[in-house]
């Protein structure tokens, strides 16, 4: 077998819908792809001589899928804590963003966001943000595989003077990532109270046109459905479902506050839901029915959102702390368990996002990406059941190893495509500037 690339010395979670952990595990690769998961022993019995990744007794599973996040606002963090959504956003947020967000400031942001992910073990971002190409350019340099867009408003962007001038740099976007094997272009019209119908109309036309994902904050909080009530006399949901925006092409972040009836209208239109409960709960904008979801057939991933509104991008710590919370809320300890959260992190990810043919499990012919997580650490020992371990023992800082399409971007928790230290000291150095203004 020609392979270069073996993943060795650990238990394998392929993720395979019903596969049992694999212990003393290997995954091969070849050309990006993987090509066998098997025993150790005879892997290395049959390519002996191939390039080897030492997992060191841990855990080998398929990297994360972070389905909603704005990766620049790393530059942000802390800047407005405490407040709500409204406030945070018209306040704070969109005017520094307006005074600081070029092209070059937020490929530092998206540097410094990148290495953030790859050492909490996300291997696919959904990134909704301005400079959608630049953002793509660098994803693509440093390895991480994603979905960009350029963010769309009624109100001028930092990249865009309108709607019609966003929807300019999202063609541009589509054509230029059309065949890239890493990154793909998608729409983004903010939401529905931000952009018109018009222009919502315009972008899911743009969207068909190219068979591209739209992404789209939907019923995040009270506020919002009940203006759009007032207003349009529906739903948040119901509204972009008569526009005919929903559609299994559709991701849909945080549906916080959606009535059964819209939960059924999202499982009829095969829409995806980026459930963010970490933002959710900072900017008090409430628990998304995240179960419910679930029973009622929705396709569910869960996101990040910004670096300031989280205040990280540990998907993995967001997972876990909804895993906790659900249970509290439903009053039942078997409310996601621990199988099931581990399912959502990375093939319900790829699931939301419409790439689960080509990542979200370990089996040959899927994309080889992957992440060893060590179990070394006081915290991590014992380890009875990889799956419980993974939901409620591990932790980012367990990452060892991080490969995206056979590339190795991180390797005993060494990051080898990002010059760390630089990219510090240029968020710093930007961070300083935005804290002066």
């Amino acid at each position: 077998m020609e392979c270069d690339l073996i993943i060795t010395n650990g238990t394998v979670l392929s993720m395979v819908p019903g596969s049992r952990p694999l212990a003393d595990g290997a995954v091969a690769t070849s050309g990006g792809r993987i090509v066998a998961v098997a025993p150790a022993a005879e892997l290395l019995e049959h390519a002996p001589t191939t390039t080897l990744l030492d997992a060191g007794g841990g855990l080998i599973l398929p990297g994360f899928v972070n389905t909603h996040t704005h990766l620049a606002m790393t530059l942000l963090r802390g800047l407005a804590d405490d407040l709500l959504l409204q406030e945070w956003l018209s306040q704070h947020i969109w005017p520094a963003e307006g005074a600081h967000m070029r092209p070059d400031t937020v490929a530092i942001g998206t540097r410094l966001a990148a290495a953030e992910c790859i050492r909490a073990g996300v291997t696919t971002v959904c990134d909704m943000y301005f400079f959608g190409a630049t953002i793509g350019e660098l994803l693509a340099e440093v390895g991480l595989r994603a979905v960009v867009s350029e963010g769309l408003l009624d109100h001028p962007t930092p990249a865009a003077a309108d709607p019609e001038d966003g929807l300019r740099l999202s063609r541009e976007l589509l054509e230029r990532f059309r065949s890239h094997p890493l990154v793909s272009g998608a729409l983004a019209p903010h939401a529905p109270y931000s952009l018109s119908a018009a222009y919502l109309v315009k972008a899911a036309e743009l969207a068909e046109d190219f068979g591209a994902p739209l992404m789209i904050h939907l019923a995040e909080t009270r506020r919002e459905v009940d203006e759009v009530l007032r207003g349009k006399g529906v739903t948040p949901a119901a509204y972009l479902a008569d526009l005919g925006i929903l559609s299994e092409r559709t991701i849909a972040a945080h549906c916080v506050h959606v009535s059964p009836d819209d939960l059924e209208l999202l499982a009829e239109q095969g829409v995806g839901v980026a459930a963010n409960p970490v933002s959710n709960l900072k900017l008090s904008s409430g628990v998304a029915p995240v179960p419910q979801m679930l029973q009622a057939g929705v396709k569910v991933g869960f996101g990040t959102d910004g670096a300031a509104s989280n205040n990280t991008l540990d998907l993995l710590r967001d997972a876990q702390l909804a895993a906790l919370l659900y249970k509290g809320v439903s009053g039942s300890p078997t409310c996601l368990p621990a199988r099931q959260l581990a399912e959502m992190l990375t093939l319900g990810g790829a699931r939301v996002l419409g790439l689960d043919d080509r990542i979200g499990t370990l089996e040959v012919g899927k994309e080889a990406d992957v992440v060893c997580l060590g179990v070394d650490a006081p915290h991590a020992t014992p380890l009875h059941e990889p799956y419980s371990h993974l939901a409620y023992s591990a932790r980012a800082a367990d990452v060892v190893h991080v490969v995206v399409r056979g590339r190795v971007l991180m390797q005993n928790r060494q990051l080898l495509t990002i010059d760390e230290a630089a990219t510090l000291a240029q968020a710093r150095r930007v961070a300083a500037a935005i804290a002066r203004r």
